[in-house]
């Protein structure tokens, strides 16, 4: 008998990183760039997202 290891699932660490760190940067975005923007409707789209998340935003 023969003993395989199952590891094709096997992810490198950088191709798990890249999408998180690009998740973390949109939201940030999301958070910062849209919610403090002086733009009445980019205020008023992020409004009840930041309140969902107990984030002050007044």
């Amino acid at each position: 008998m023969t003993n395989a290891v199952a590891s094709s699932r096997t992810v490198a660490v950088p191709a798990r990183l890249l999408p998180a760190l690009f998740a973390l940067a949109f939201g940030a975005f999301m958070v910062f760039g849209v919610g403090f923007s002086h733009l009445e409707a980019a205020h008023n789209a992020a409004h009840d997202g930041r309140h969902a998340f107990a984030f002050p935003c007044h």
